[in-house]
């Protein structure tokens, strides 16, 4: 019940109260060695309220199949510990994402297939990170595991459901610091992105003009959330409660038979999802686990996943050039769009180009890249939760 939401403090009086009828039925000893192999499975202390909690649910499980009842007390919850079943379940995040699809249009990465490279580039800033998170915590700088360095890496996403879906399986006592500092450095992009796009391009690349991408037919809008669908189905499966969800709510954009519902899925309902994640995640979140350096730590890594993913996205472009013939080449302004931050990196992309060339409008070129970080990253999560789930 713990890992579904319910909180410690409501567990407390259930566990007192049902320990003693366990020890009763069971014995002291019995129990107490079932509580240590819990404890030695999960890496918690033995009289922790999780491991007290697993314990007293493998008797109640051998009780029940015994034919006996070990007690009548039963457990209320409250109205937030209800609404975090949300975050616990992964509910939330994947509604946002429908959300999501429902007011993205692909056409710009339908246009531009190339674009995928670009996202998938700036990607290198979560497991650049997560693999640095593991190095430190080699050298004892970090106590991190694995599982919250993969928690933390996804920072560099730009990501806000995505950190918190990852977060909630990987690391959920440190998922409201994860949290605040992705949130954190999406509201920051003006600010980070511009002086790292300039120091990494020279004035030629900033110049550099596309022609305007091919129209998209609605059939191509069509086909794209399915043919995703399946190919997330089967490269990567655990990314599928995400993409799965983005790819429904771009359907019923694309579909034109559902617009109330897709006007629903990316207005009133993800607005309300959002006040509800918010609320469930700052309640979820204690003193005790904010209040330490390691959120400080976690702000540091989190800064240099998205630094790392706007440097990838840029420097990807430069190399890329490389192998283009000249009337081919892209200005490496729009790599920054690699993140997941929809619209924001892409509208810093066509800014940073107007300043150079006020006839160079990149806004449409960097939504290719910019949906596609949204497609990265989620992909990212999934792998990072096949390897440690």
């Amino acid at each position: 019940m713990l890992n579904s939401g319910v909180s410690a403090d409501v567990l407390q009086p259930y566990v007192d109260s049902l320990w003693p009828a366990a020890q009763s039925m069971f014995g002291a000893d019995a129990l107490s060695q079932v509580a240590a192999q819990v404890a030695a499975a999960t890496g918690d202390a033995v009289n922790s309220i999780a491991v007290q909690i697993q314990t007293l649910a493998s008797a109640e499980q051998f009780a029940a199949a015994s034919g006996l009842t070990m007690s009548n007390v039963t457990v209320s919850v409250g109205l937030v510990d209800v609404l975090y079943l949300g975050i616990k379940l992964g509910i939330y995040p994947c509604l946002i994402f429908m959300g999501v699809g429902a007011m993205t249009d692909f056409g710009p990465l339908i246009a531009n297939p190339k674009s995928l490279l670009l996202g998938a580039a700036a990607q290198f800033g979560i497991f650049g990170t997560y693999m640095g998170a593991r190095l430190l915590a080699a050298t004892g700088l970090v106590d991190f595991t694995q599982k919250q360095s993969a928690a933390i890496a996804i920072i560099g996403g730009a990501d806000g459901p995505t950190a918190i879906f990852l977060s909630s399986k990987l690391a959920p006592n440190l998922m409201g610091a994860i949290a605040v500092s992705a949130y954190s450095y999406m509201a920051l992009v003006p600010l980070i992105q511009p002086p790292i796009m300039r120091l990494l391009t020279t004035k030629k690349e900033r110049v550099i003009k596309r022609k305007p991408a091919r129209a998209v037919s609605q059939n191509e809008k069509i086909m794209f959330p399915i043919v995703g669908l399946l190919l997330t189905c089967f490269v990567v499966p655990s990314a599928l409660p995400l993409l799965g969800m983005l790819f429904f709510g771009n359907l019923l954009r694309e579909s034109g038979v559902t617009t109330r519902l897709a006007k629903t899925a990316s207005n009133a309902l993800n607005d309300i999802i959002v006040m509800l994640l918010g609320l469930t995640v700052g309640a979820s979140t204690q003193a005790s686990e904010f209040l330490t350096f390691d959120t400080l730590k976690i702000f540091f890594l989190g800064a240099m996943a998205f630094i790392i993913a706007s440097m990838s996205g840029v420097l990807f472009v430069k190399v890329f050039n490389l192998f283009l013939p000249k009337g081919k080449k892209i200005n490496p302004l729009i790599g920054n769009a690699g993140v997941s931050a929809v619209p924001m990196s892409a509208r810093i992309s066509n800014n940073i180009g107007l300043e150079y060339d006020s006839s160079n409008y990149l806004l449409m070129h960097a939504m290719g890249p910019n949906v596609a970080g949204v497609i990265g990253s989620a992909v990212a999560a999934g792998i990072l939760l096949g390897f440690l789930m």
